[in-house]
């Protein structure tokens, strides 16, 4: 391979690495103008990441955040931190990043009960439900119009887009999500990390993300196994290891009596 073909491949790898780090979209994928990552587990709790710009926060949460770049990054750090910060979701990491002349920011909830999650005024906009539902476990995300802007923002170019992306702890059943502007069922990735995708316009006019299986508008829906992929993946490797430790325990055994057999031998 060339050495200018390495080190591009190098550089690109490095980049998608500091932006998992520091919490900033990967470059590798789509340029999300607003994405909420949520990180779901059985019992509900959750982890959410949050990465958009200050235009897209003022736009899509009623918001008053100074949109300029040059502006101090510790003023704008305290000030999202305490929009943010609430008894159902506790602020974590907040960087901030410059992309296309916007300031952007990315913000780590960790939410106890994600049921509980639409009391915190930045989540009023949504519901979010997990339950059971028969055999399966059902996971409804339902959106509602956001509010009108705080301040007057500059026309949008037209080709922005949202995202919500939810990591399942199950394997996944049933889920709606669709490529953007229509046509088929786009597959979970990974087994089961599902996203749906938005051009920013028609959020903020409030148009329908997903229709649920019964068509109610603007539900993201999930349906997924009970069990856990991580308690399936540590029972099978508690398995493994029990019967690796009863091999190693048969072929000690075997040496030890084969030995004894041979004191035993007369000469």
């Amino acid at each position: 391979m060339h050495s200018r073909t390495r080190a591009a491949l190098l550089a690109i790898v490095l980049a998608a690495a500091a932006a998992a780090a520091c919490g900033m979209p990967s470059p590798l994928g789509p340029d999300y103008e607003y994405e909420e990552d949520l990180t779901l587990s059985m019992d509900g709790s959750a982890t959410l990441d949050v990465n958009a710009s200050v235009l897209a926060l003022d736009a899509l949460k009623g918001l008053t955040l100074p949109p300029d770049v040059n502006a101090r990054t510790d003023d704008l750090r305290d000030r999202v931190r305490a929009l943010y910060e609430s008894p159902y979701a506790g602020v974590g990491r907040i960087s901030t990043w410059t992309r296309r002349g916007h300031r952007f920011v990315g913000i780590r909830l960790t939410v106890p009960d994600i049921r509980a999650l639409p009391k915190a005024p930045q989540f009023a906009w949504a519901k979010y439900a997990l339950s059971p539902d028969g055999e399966l476990v059902a996971f409804r995300e339902t959106l509602s119009k956001p509010p009108p802007p705080g301040v007057t923002l500059p026309p949008w170019r037209g080709d922005e887009l949202v995202a919500f992306r939810v990591h399942l702890p199950a394997r996944i059943r049933f889920q709606n999500s669709r490529y953007l502007d229509g046509g088929g069922t786009r597959p979970a990735s990974r087994g089961n990390i599902v996203t749906w995708e938005q051009r920013l316009q028609q959020r903020i006019e409030g148009k329908p993300i997903a229709y649920a299986e019964d068509r109610t508008p603007d539900v993201m829906e999930v349906r997924m196994d009970r069990e856990s992929i991580l308690y399936r993946t540590l029972w099978l490797f508690g398995i493994a290891f029990a019967a690796a430790l009863l091999v190693l325990a048969g072929l000690i055994w075997l040496t030890m009596r084969r030995g004894r057999d041979e004191v035993s031998r007369p000469q």
